[in-house]
């Protein structure tokens, strides 16, 4: 449960469950190890019951995968769950597996994003493509945080499409419609002048994060308009090549670093900036498009996974081919030289997405789902 959209969306899923329906929910998790801050320790869980399992991990360890399996079976087994509902590929593989052969009457998998993609090498990406497509036979229903998840999962041969249901990941949206109340105030904390026109990312300083590429459009877009500023929400391991490079370029006095922060600084920090561009090689749908959408800023998103269906060219932002810099700067160059363009689309993305967005709207779509599958008399799929 570390900082991250596919850990909210699961506790605001978990929460909504039990204060809204009154159901009985256990919430089943590994250790909260690495950088990205914890959720849990946050309280955000309040009283939620959860179990945290200190073998189940991210990274592939056959002795620690085989005692995480145990210690799900005796949690399933002393809970006796009618739905078992799983997120991430470590937890979506045991969990499935395990409820599965338990004969859970519901088991849901929900696809955040593959876990197989062009960046890997061949081998590894169809390793993990047959790991899906086994797992994908030990559930009922599997969610896609986005209709093009379900194409790629598709396309791969992992399940049939009537397998699958896009629910779009749930948030609180009051922070984000709202994030324009201290706009002024968190400017001028970052250094940011009345004039500056700030244009934001929130992602990890990963790899496959696209922040090199943004770097890259930077120089051009700073050598068009010197107003321009760049704020980076996020840390990583990537900071120090960054910040060399961008000194490289003369840079260093347009990028503001924010670090890690916490879930709750992000709305403010939306409010503060202009335009979001987001230029991740691979994503589900990154909760930040939604996020700034909600809080009435445009969009500039790399044409991948689920983006397109948030970022709509010329309505809510501009669309663009993954690693095509010249482009993402022309498009970066556009919106900050044109205040109304920025305006309109951003109204535009709030009046589209903020009711679709809200976490009770997915609550309510997921549990139907789970309703639908313990309704079923049919016998269970292969």
């Amino acid at each position: 449960m570390i900082i991250g959209g596919a850990q909210e969306n699961t506790l605001l899923n978990c929460l909504d469950l039990v204060r809204d329906y009154g159901d009985d929910v256990l919430l089943i998790t590994g250790p909260s190890v690495g950088p990205e801050g914890d959720l849990l320790s946050q309280g955000r869980a309040g009283d939620l019951p959860v179990r945290i399992l200190p073998n189940l991990l991210r990274s592939i360890h056959p002795s620690r995968d085989w005692a995480a399996s145990r210690s799900i079976r005796q949690a399933i087994r002393e809970f006796k769950p009618d739905v078992v509902h799983t997120h991430s590929a470590k937890g979506g593989m045991l969990g499935r597996y395990v409820a599965w052969d338990e004969q859970v009457p519901a088991v849901i998998h929900s696809v955040h994003g593959a876990p197989f993609h062009p960046y890997q090498s061949a081998v590894a990406r169809e390793f993990f493509r047959r790991c899906e497509k086994w797992a994908a036979k030990h559930c009922h229903r599997m969610i896609s945080v986005a209709d093009a998840m379900t194409d790629l999962m598709v396309k791969a041969n992992v399940a049939p499409r009537e397998k699958f249901q896009t629910i779009y990941s749930g948030m609180d949206v009051e922070p984000f419609v709202h994030a324009n109340d201290h706009r002024d105030a968190v400017r001028q904390k970052w250094g940011f002048e009345n004039h500056h026109v700030v244009i934001g990312k929130i992602a990890r300083l990963f790899h496959l994060k696209g922040h090199d590429d943004l770097v890259t459009a930077a120089a051009e877009v700073v050598g068009q308009n010197a107003n321009v500023r760049f704020l980076l929400v996020g840390d990583g391991i990537l900071r120090p090549s960054l910040k060399k490079r961008i000194d490289e370029l003369g840079l260093t006095h347009h990028f503001v670093f924010t670090g890690l922060v916490p879930p709750t600084e992000v709305p403010s920090l939306i409010g503060a900036m202009d335009v979001l561009v987001h230029t991740s090689y691979r994503e589900g749908l990154a909760r930040a498009l939604p996020q700034a959408l909600i809080a009435g800023k445009p969009i500039v998103s790399y044409d991948v996974d689920g983006a397109r269906e948030v970022t709509i060219d010329d309505l809510t932002g501009f669309l663009i081919p993954a690693q095509d810099t010249g482009q993402l700067a022309r498009s970066l160059v556009q919106l900050a030289g044109d205040e109304p363009m920025r305006r309109r689309m951003g109204r535009e993305g709030q009046s589209r997405f903020t009711d679709q967005f809200r976490h009770q709207t997915m609550t309510k779509e997921i549990r139907h789902l789970y309703g639908e599958v313990l309704a079923s008399k049919s016998p269970r799929p292969v």
